[in-house]
């Protein structure tokens, strides 16, 4: 699924959903499950930012965050 990327909401909810479940059966440790997490999180962040802070612009008016000018 990882491999496939996460580009909408819905991929990341399918992702996290099977990230708990590979947790709690034992097939993902709790601090890769934990990094993934925490890398999760800064990923919605960046998401939020753009939304937030970027301007029109690229592919189908997507929003640009210009991190550094």
């Amino acid at each position: 699924m990882s491999e496939r990327g996460i580009r909408t909401g819905s991929d990341f909810a399918s992702f996290m959903s099977a990230l708990m479940g590979d947790i709690l059966s034992g097939r993902v440790t709790p601090s890769v499950g934990n990094a993934a997490c925490n890398a999760g999180g800064k990923m919605l962040k960046v998401v939020e930012m753009q939304y937030r802070y970027g301007t029109q612009g690229g592919n189908q008016g997507e929003r640009v965050l210009t991190l550094a000018p």
